[in-house]
């Protein structure tokens, strides 16, 4: 009897629900650190390791760095170190990263709202020319990213950024990255606002905060005025859209919580309008919440999104607006579904009379000698303005009327062209295993080989071909490329070469895409197809495949995202 007793004691005990573990929420659990990535952050900040490295590390070299710093802090000033030459994606995985890594840095030239002046836009150009063997890529996040970078030449380059208004202050780590902006601020005849005042005050106030230089994870920020929603609003961690209000006039919808990776998550609207005037103070309050509540046990749960996913936006917004604001935001409407593609490739009018022109560079891929001869091109022809893109374009404004098609010519002649093909214009590709450690496949040259394939493969059906159509193409899972918003994203992988060895290759995702003209306003993730991989000889053979069936299928007026999601499995392989 007494055995029986026990064993249920000891069954009921096993039956109830086991603890859960906090999430080291500063303001619930407090800021013991749970793991070593807290603990060297709450030790030094990460703002702190560019003194010694100005004044240590830049005259004893590489094998002076600490562990921490090197792995670490040295994000919070835009560096990493960049994979070494010759490793292959099948040992990604299974090296350390020192074993992963070269004694170069990758150098992220801050951009917010992808904006640089003619003399900012020839420092970039000399700084690649002299200290990083020519590189230059436009990412999707508007910035620019060298390599081969020195630490011996860290403090000039500084220098020389710092000069002109520019820096890498916070461009990685677990601070505020850049802040996306609209590439046409200011100057779009059909602007709802302007953002550039939000974006500066948010800037001038905020980057480089010692307060804000601890936070979980990485925070992303999006903000447009314009109707094309040209910021991939939905997948950042705050984001304020342009909207018009009945009562409060011009101001912003606000959405929070957006992010990919490996868990993607779509933001979330809160409902609430936020006026120009309030927007750096509302940008402050989600910041804030996001280091004083936000996940930092495992570093995998640690972005904004998971916090958003159990608390749901009602709540958030109560938080925001009980506890960091005092008052609270009006409610407002939702964002007007947009009319055209927010790249702005092409040539079109500004509200001045003067013109901007969106130029594309294969999959971002620059390099400080293009970006010197395009310098020259904009001051030939009158421009002293450009602006990047999240969709690694290049805009230059300003441009009169009278001078637009010689641009337009030499331009092209740069391999920068405002008439890109179908597969030209929406083909993005990440850093790939070139540079990056945590890479597994080669995406650069693979996106480039696969459109030039493309081109020719579909060459008899070109006037059937949608007028935009995304191909999104990553090194790794992580998702730099936005692979899960791509009408085909490919998510790099070493697959089974069918010879029983292994080859590099892909995981797709199909119909997938963000607010726009093209896909009824809706952000969706891409749906994947079970055991769907192919390698990276055949991914042209087999978007080529996709397309034929697509155009023999589709019904009027339906676009390529909607006849993935809708198709039936066997369609898709």
């Amino acid at each position: 009897m007494v055995a029986d007793t026990r064993d249920n004691q000891r069954g009921a005990a096993s039956a109830k629900p086991r603890a859960k573990k906090p999430n080291a929420q500063w303001k619930i659990d407090g800021t013991e650190p749970m793991n070593h990535n807290e603990e060297f952050k709450l030790e030094d900040s990460g703002l702190n390791v560019r003194q010694r490295i100005e004044e240590q590390y830049a005259h004893e070299g590489f094998d002076a760095i600490t562990d921490d710093d090197l792995h670490g802090r040295f994000r919070w000033w835009g560096l990493y170190t960049q994979r070494r030459p010759g490793i292959d994606g099948g040992r990604t995985a299974k090296l350390d990263t020192r074993e992963l890594e070269d004694r170069y840095f990758m150098m992220r030239i801050r951009l917010d709202g992808g904006q640089l002046s003619l003399e900012q836009l020839r420092t970039v150009a000399g700084i690649s020319e002299e200290f990083a063997r020519g590189t230059a890529d436009v990412s999707d996040r508007q910035n620019i990213q060298l390599h081969w970078i020195e630490v011996e030449n860290v403090p000039e380059i500084w220098r020389r950024l710092e000069s002109v208004g520019l820096s890498t202050t916070e461009a990685c780590g677990d601070v505020s990255r850049v802040i996306l902006g609209s590439p046409l601020a200011g100057v779009a005849a059909d602007e709802i606002l302007d953002p550039t005042p939000v974006i500066d005050g948010i800037k001038s106030r905020f980057i480089g905060d010692p307060e804000l230089a601890n936070l979980p994870r990485k925070f992303k920020t999006a903000i447009s005025g314009h109707p094309s929603q040209d910021v991939v609003h939905e997948i950042n961690d705050i984001s304020l859209v342009g909207v018009q209000h009945p009562e409060h006039g011009v101001g912003f919808d606000l959405w929070v919580g957006g992010g990919l990776s490996t868990n993607a998550m779509l933001a979330k609207r809160l409902g609430a309008f936020v006026t120009p005037e309030q927007a750096p103070e509302v940008w402050h309050g989600v910041i804030r919440i996001f280091r004083d509540y936000g996940y930092r046990r495992l570093r995998n749960r640690a972005r904004l999104k998971f916090l958003m996913a159990d608390w749901g936006p009602e709540k958030f917004r109560q938080v925001l607006e009980d506890e960091y604001l005092g008052y609270s935001l009006a409610d407002g409407p939702e964002p007007i579904a947009p009319e055209h593609s927010g790249d702005h490739v092409g040539v079109h009018p500004q509200k001045d009379g003067k013109y901007y022109v969106g130029l594309n560079p294969m999959v971002g891929r620059v390099n400080g000698a293009t970006l010197n001869a395009l310098a020259d091109l904009m001051e030939q022809h009158g421009s002293a303005r450009l602006r990047t893109t999240p969709y690694q374009k290049l805009v230059v404004l300003d441009i009169p009327e009278e001078s637009v098609a010689s641009f337009v010519e030499k331009a092209d002649e740069l391999g920068l062209t405002a008439a890109p093909s179908v597969f030209q214009r929406d083909t993005m590709a990440c850093t790939g295993i070139e540079f990056c450690k945590l890479a597994i496949v080669e995406t650069k040259d693979t996106a480039t080989r696969v459109v030039g394939e493309l081109e020719e493969r579909l060459a008899d059906v070109r006037d059937q071909l949608p007028e935009q159509l995304s191909l999104y193409v990553n090194g790794c899972p992580n998702s730099c490329a936005r692979i899960q918003t791509a009408d085909i994203g490919l998510k790099g992988q070493i697959i089974p070469d069918g010879e029983g060895g292994q080859t590099s290759g892909f995981q797709v995702h199909l119909g997938g895409g963000l607010a726009n003209y093209r896909n009824d306003a809706a952000g969706e993730l891409g749906r994947t197809v079970r055991g769907l991989k192919v390698a990276s000889d055949d991914v042209a053979e087999y978007v080529e495949k996709l397309i034929r069936r697509y155009i023999a299928s589709r019904e009027e007026g339906e676009t390529f995202a909607r006849w993935a999601k809708n198709a039936d499995e066997e369609e898709l392989v």
